[in-house]
């Protein structure tokens, strides 16, 4: 069984609407468009019941309705609680609180490793805590490849060890990472694991019970949904959290932390993302007894066998160039490499090639997209960085045909 693109992409407004109809995007990893089963439920909270909700009239019940709707669904999504889940702002924000509540178990000489590969969002809040005498440990990544090797993380842990902080998918470098190799060389010396899964989640669907780490974190905008980050945490895990919120609000999961409180109406919106997923899931194969997340697992496959197709349309014209240097490996498969491709061509700067294609109405970005240590660690340029190109399930053959056929038209010595 094939995904049924033309059913998933009438789902989404952005490819009937007038201003993104015709264009070609390209720049998911930054924020995916959304289907119309999270813009309508935004648009009606806004519209029927933009008031305070928990309170005791219509209105405002109704409105709290609605975002336990969702912080039951997201919760399900992933396997997991509600009382293991936090909502924030976004994964930066949602990291840079966990590094705070955690702060208070560290002794001068304690020990977290981060990578070089990741986004910034679990590096900096990591790396800020050696003002408190904790010694940051760089896990780096092959300056050929990009790739991260697991026997030196092997020589990295310790019996100082405290945290090992890693991405499950490279935003740039688009390899899965073997986070069950990870948790287990971390956990061996009792240390904790947080895994960034923000480039990960567009195409994987988690679960919590089996993925072996202790906090996880990913975006909802780029997920299909609106601008939100989902904290994580295993029960265990979050007991060794101090609270970061309102003093009175300790015990109570959607607050502790996220001291901003949560955002009530791009909450609420929220269920219409999985809403959206059990309706492809119902296209595809029917009414079903399975419940939400395996339901949404089984529809990824799909997406999986989908996006590695789309994939490999780009690298196979990539690799045949000797002018194009691509970041990770040069095959996808489902599980194994991710749809995000960066690639850097020697004779021409990323941003003139992202201007490019954009005269021709094919969305791409151009820079270090937060990963700056990992661009310059791999030899290039920061100024100028890469161009990425990041496809997901709503991605057709002829968008990426189109991409190719204008890149070569734009590359010199053609």
């Amino acid at each position: 069984m094939e995904l049924d693109l033309d059913f998933v992409r009438a789902q989404f407004p952005a490819f009937s609407a007038e201003e993104t109809r015709d264009w070609a995007f390209f720049e998911n990893a930054g924020g995916s468009y959304v289907p119309a089963t999270v813009s309508d439920r935004l648009a009606r909270f806004f519209v029927d019941h933009k008031v305070q909700p928990y309170g005791a009239f219509a209105l405002s019940k109704q409105a709290g309705e609605e975002m336990d709707e969702s912080y039951a669904a997201i919760a399900s999504l992933i396997n997991a609680a509600e009382d293991e889940i936090t909502i924030g702002p976004s994964t930066t924000l949602n990291f840079y609180i966990l590094a705070q509540s955690l702060r208070h178990l560290f002794r001068a000489g304690d020990e977290i490793v981060v990578t070089n590969q990741d986004h910034e969002a679990n590096i900096g809040c990591w790396r800020r805590l050696s003002e408190h005498g904790i010694v940051i440990r760089e896990w780096c990544v092959g300056k050929a490849d990009g790739e991260l090797d697991l026997n030196d993380l092997e020589e990295l842990i310790s019996d100082k060890t405290r945290i090992v902080c890693c991405t499950l998918c490279s935003n740039l470098v688009g390899t899965h990472n073997d986070m069950a190799a990870i948790a287990e060389m971390a956990h061996r010396v009792g240390a904790l694991v947080v895994a960034d899964g923000v480039s990960y989640a567009p195409h994987v669907i988690p679960d919590m019970k089996s993925l072996g780490v202790d906090f996880y974190a990913y975006s909802t905008y780029k997920t299909f949904g609106t601008h939100q980050g989902v904290l994580w945490g295993s029960r265990k895990s979050l007991k060794k959290t101090e609270g970061q919120g309102h003093f009175f609000n300790e015990e109570k999961s959607r607050y502790r932390l996220n001291p901003t409180g949560p955002q009530h109406a791009q909450i609420a919106a929220l269920a219409g993302i999985t809403e959206y997923f059990d309706d492809l899931h119902k296209h595809h194969f029917g009414q079903s007894d399975l419940g939400l997340h395996e339901r949404a697992r089984q529809t990824f496959e799909l997406v999986g066998d989908h996006e590695a197709k789309l994939a490999n349309l780009l690298l196979d014209y990539l690799k045949d160039r000797e002018d194009i240097r691509i970041l990770g490996q040069d095959h996808a498969t489902p599980g194994g490499r991710a749809s995000t491709i960066a690639f850097h061509a020697r004779a021409m700067p990323s941003k003139h090639i992202a201007e490019q294609l954009a005269d021709s109405k094919i969305g791409v970005g151009a820079g270090d997209f937060y990963a700056l240590r990992c661009v310059e660690a791999l030899g290039m340029d920061p100024a100028d960085g890469v161009v990425r190109v990041s496809m997901v399930h709503y991605n057709s053959v002829e968008e990426v045909t189109k991409l190719v056929e204008t890149i070569d038209s734009i590359l010199p010595g053609n």
